[in-house]
């Protein structure tokens, strides 16, 4: 059983091998002639008009953060519904009732505390 994963052992390995190599020789073969444009934050020909080290507001972040909770949500609904009918029946139901409505409330309690507002 455990020789099934064999091939999986192998392709793991030769991506670290490779992500290992291609760090060590890029350096090595890779051209080093810096200059003052080569330098800059932005290579796309503006000069930037800030420093690219600002602050971002906390707000972002919550919002970050509150998008990849709810994300998480639409991930585990996929499944659920592909298998409530054939699988899971009522206990299923009741389950995703029960998720849903703990995420229902965390958004009624985020969205009342005003983190879903830019200023």
């Amino acid at each position: 059983m455990l020789f099934d994963y064999l091939p999986l052992l192998t392709f793991l390995v030769m991506i670290v091998l490779f992500g290992v190599g291609i760090t060590l020789v890029i350096p090595l073969i890779g051209p080093r002639r810096p200059t003052k444009a080569k330098g800059l934050p932005y290579e796309c020909g503006i000069v930037p008009a800030e420093t690219a080290r600002r602050r971002f507001s906390v707000t972002f972040y919550l919002t970050a953060m509150l998008f990849i909770v709810f994300d998480v949500e639409a991930i585990f609904l996929y499944p659920w519904a592909v298998l409530v009918r054939s699988t899971l029946h009522l206990f299923g139901l009741i389950e995703m009732v029960v998720f849903v409505a703990l995420i229902a409330v965390a958004l009624a309690y985020v969205w009342r505390k005003g983190a879903l507002e830019w200023d």
